[in-house]
């Protein structure tokens, strides 16, 4: 019985424990990446942003910048940004419940892209061209869908937006999305396992092209360890694949001009699977494939994304060829190879369900 005892103490304080390192490090996480933008209440959530007003004799429409899973607003705007200065008017946010965004009513995926659109209303953005990273893909597809006149184009990068066989995720996705076993991960031993892993599972969204330097920092990609933040990306993660399921029959409805950019090296999404599903089912849809490149296009081959933008706004642009350029960049690149394995589409049989 005494032994029972002591352990169940040692338990409390070593949770105690990590509770107070997590405490610790979401302190110095947001002293050391504080908002960098504006806010503005949407939909019972206080939505952070940047917003880049026209400039004078901008050449391209509005653009709106939608990120992945586990990231922020930065992610997509210190690669881009400097590419379309002076150019289009650009809004970049944190999904809610993400970087400095909060969740508010904002649980599922269409709800996320209904605040996204009440956003750009506020601003006075009265259509634009949506470029998605990622999971922010099904975000998108949810905002086409839901909001054509405000969709002049779609531009897709490396994007999640299909059912996939088996539909299975990394189990602490699944951990964290249960009720009471998730908040307590979350607020024990997913900032220390995190910070652990941070480094190498950065280098692996990346591979086989290089990690830019002090990329993480600079994006504040550790924003995503807090307790909050944590949660709400389990949960968005935990729903894709019902929604894809049910979404993406409906995807012939969007009648956008949509280019999506996608790597053969991909080790994050079955590329083959939601890139390829795209340009079968919306109309019209240019798939612009990448040897060699992984899941990062907005970093490694910013030039082709603005391309792109270019192009569903309605200027001739040869993505293929412009392919072929980037192509001839990364054809060397074979970063983390041996400790990122290619990832294979799972046999529908064999796959967990």
């Amino acid at each position: 019985m005494n032994l029972i005892c002591a352990a169940l103490l040692f338990l409390v304080a070593l949770f105690l424990a990590l509770a107070g390192i997590t405490r610790a490090g979401v302190w110095s996480i947001e002293r050391r990446n504080p908002p960098v933008g504006g806010f503005a209440e949407i939909n019972g959530a206080r939505i952070h942003y940047v917003h880049f007003p026209a400039p004078a004799g901008a050449d391209l429409p509005p653009v709106v910048f939608i990120h992945g899973a586990s990231a922020n607003l930065k992610d997509q705007m210190l690669p881009l940004k400097p590419l379309l200065e002076g150019r289009a008017e650009m809004l970049f946010l944190d999904r809610p419940g993400f970087g400095w965004s909060e969740r508010g009513d904002n649980e599922t995926l269409v709800a996320q892209a209904d605040t996204i659109a009440a956003l750009l209303d506020r601003l006075g953005i009265a259509k634009a061209v949506i470029v998605a990273h990622s999971f922010g893909g099904v975000i998108t597809t949810a905002f086409a869908r839901q909001h054509p006149d405000k969709t002049l184009g779609l531009v897709f990068l490396a994007p999640a937006t299909h059912p996939w066989p088996g539909g299975a995720t990394a189990w602490y996705y699944k951990l964290t999305a249960m009720p009471a076993i998730g908040w307590l991960f979350s607020e024990t031993l997913a900032y220390p396992a995190g910070m652990l892993r941070i480094g190498n599972a950065t280098a692996c969204v990346f591979s086989p092209n290089k990690l830019p330097d002090f990329y993480i920092d600079n994006t504040s990609i550790p924003l995503v360890l807090r307790p909050s933040a944590f949660r709400a990306n389990a949960r968005d993660v935990a729903q894709l694949y019902d929604y894809a399921r049910s979404a993406s029959p409906h995807y012939t409805e969007i009648k956008a001009p949509t280019v999506v950019i996608s790597g053969d090296r991909d080790k994050v999404v079955y590329a083959t699977i939601h890139s390829i599903g795209l340009e079968r089912d919306i109309p019209g849809a240019e798939l612009v494939w990448v040897h060699n490149l992984g899941h990062k296009p907005d970093w490694i081959a910013s030039d082709l994304v603005v391309g792109a933008i270019e192009k569903v706004a309605g200027a001739p642009v040869d993505l293929q060829a412009m392919a072929r350029t980037v192509e001839g960049r990364i054809a060397g690149d074979a970063y983390n190879d041996g400790k990122c394995p290619d990832i294979k589409v799972p046999d529908a049989e064999l796959a967990p369900t």
